[in-house]
């Protein structure tokens, strides 16, 4: 009998060992679905200002790393859903990264200039080189630093405008950098989130990057498991009175704000229920 107990003992740690292996490669393979594979968010907004639809791609914090999600693998992205036109809503490096990684947003614009479509970028606080900026304005892209285009799409006015603060300081006010128009559809391009600045303006869409989603969300839709902007924890179970502006749409009187969790893994490759995204917003035509 003890003979007997003495050969199942191992047969029983060699079986524990199975399951911690296979706990391991699932969870491998969890991480990796959720921070290095591409996700296309499908999204619509309606307005009384476009006569007929328009859709917008939008790309925003790759953070480029040498290991990661591929320019081709984004720009196969766009092409596919075939936009109208394509914002870049900066964080497209990170501060201080040499210059064979700086090459690869510029390279993505590039590609997607070459396929045909218009770019409107905007910088934020990592992506600030000088020369960048310059070369993403060689390879086609409208690069706007409180500039402002209007261009016609599908028939349809797009009044576009553009800013590039890394900061905003109490007596931030946009209508004294420009004036809403009001026979086009009105879209803000801002780096980083200032919803209540931007509700003042009052812009008809007003599209962010910056808080990455704040990378790992809880499931059900619970909110971030933390809130950079408030240093909080679990902010929507145990703070519900505030807002907390992490991914998706934020509406204001007479419009809405749309902030993306864009695709890079910056500081961290930690996003959960958060994947990276290139967001494709159908604009239409209301009533």
């Amino acid at each position: 009998m003890a003979e007997k107990k003495q050969n199942k003992a191992p047969a029983r740690t060699a079986e524990k060992k199975s399951r911690l292996w296979l706990w391991i490669l699932i969870f491998l393979g969890v991480w990796w679905f959720s921070n290095y594979t591409l996700k296309i968010t499908e999204t619509e907004h309606e307005t009384t200002k476009v006569s007929s639809p328009v859709r917008i791609a939008v790309i925003s914090d790759l953070h480029a790393t040498k290991h990661g999600i591929k320019n081709s693998t984004i720009v196969q992205s766009v092409t596919d859903a075939s936009p109208d036109i394509v914002f870049i809503l900066g964080d497209m490096y990170t501060r201080k990264s040499e210059w064979d990684l700086i090459q690869k947003p510029i390279d993505l614009t590039a590609d997607i200039v070459s396929a045909g479509y218009q770019v409107y970028c905007v910088t934020g606080e990592h992506d600030t080189d000088e020369r960048y900026v310059s070369e993403l304005q060689k390879a086609g892209a409208h690069v706007l630093s409180y500039d402002e285009e209007t261009v016609d799409v599908n028939g349809s006015r797009l009044h576009i405008m553009g800013i590039d603060n890394v900061y905003y300081s109490p007596t931030f006010d946009l209508s004294t950098a420009f004036a809403l128009d009001e026979s086009s559809y009105n879209i803000l391009l801002a780096h980083i989130p200032n919803y209540d600045k931007f509700a003042d303006f009052g812009a008809d869409l007003t599209l962010c990057g910056d808080t990455h989603g704040e990378m790992a969300q809880l499931p059900f839709g619970a909110g971030p498991l933390y809130c950079s902007e408030k240093k909080q924890w679990f902010p929507k179970l145990l703070h519900k009175e505030q807002k907390i502006y992490d991914k998706g749409f934020f509406d204001y009187e007479g419009g809405t704000m749309f902030i993306t969790s864009g695709i890079g893994v910056y500081p961290a490759p930690v996003r959960f229920c958060n994947r990276p995204e290139v967001v494709i917003m159908d604009i239409r035509p209301k009533g």
